[in-house]
């Protein structure tokens, strides 16, 4: 699966940025407050709006304090993963049951420095794991390889079936280093100036889907 990252699409012309990604299978949507990261993005009214104006399934990843009390929005905002992270959240189990409730999947998202270990028994009760492979904030940043260590961890416990997580990728994707992320084990891409820096977006979804399919082991 690949998720551009409209993080690196163009703000002013959302709508045709969306279209310019046909054939992705989600759109990856970076909340971000200016506490829990330093950077600010976009929020509740604009994710609003996107829905009205894709068919794409929504990805949005909360990078914001107190998740436990904006999370639920995105879902009922027609969000179809809402992913928040592990270092704000209160409640993880809570949080997971909500966006259930509310017609969502629910994802948990770890930094780079955020071990896997303490987070297995809370991820049962979650459909995603986004594993960061920069530290979230900004976007074009570069991919730090020991992350994968914990991608192949969480593969681990997917193909056993003590989980049953989708694995999500975030951070430095682009046609170097997603071989490695999918031998790995990871089954989602995130991918934003890798997609939106070329000159045919939706072909070059095609083509990172088709290197992560040559890889996957």
């Amino acid at each position: 699966m690949i998720a551009p990252s409209i993080l690196s699409a163009d703000f002013a012309r959302l709508a045709e940025e969306m279209a310019a990604v046909r054939g992705a299978d989600w759109l990856h949507v970076d909340v971000m407050d200016a506490h829990f990261v330093p950077n600010l993005t976009l929020g509740l009214p604009v994710v609003e709006s996107l829905r009205k104006a894709t068919d794409i399934p929504l990805d949005c990843h909360l990078m914001i304090e107190d998740p436990d009390r904006w999370a639920v929005g995105y879902a009922e905002a027609g969000a179809h993963n809402v992913t928040i992270h592990a270092e704000a959240v209160r409640d993880p189990r809570a949080v997971a049951r909500d966006l259930r409730a509310a017609g969502a999947k629910a994802g948990l998202s770890l930094k780079p420095g955020t071990p896997l270990d303490p987070w297995v028994e809370v991820l049962r009760d979650y459909d995603t794991l986004l594993i960061m492979s920069v530290e979230p904030g900004f976007g074009g940043q570069k991919f730090i390889p020991d992350v994968l260590d914990k991608v192949r961890t969480a593969r681990r416990l997917v193909d056993t079936g003590h989980l049953k997580v989708i694995i999500e990728i975030d951070g430095g994707i682009n046609a170097d280093t997603i071989d490695q992320a999918a031998e790995a084990g990871v089954d989602c891409f995130v991918a934003g100036s890798a997609v939106y820096n070329t000159d045919d977006p939706a072909a070059a979804v095609a083509a990172l889907r088709e290197r992560a399919s040559a890889h996957r082991s």
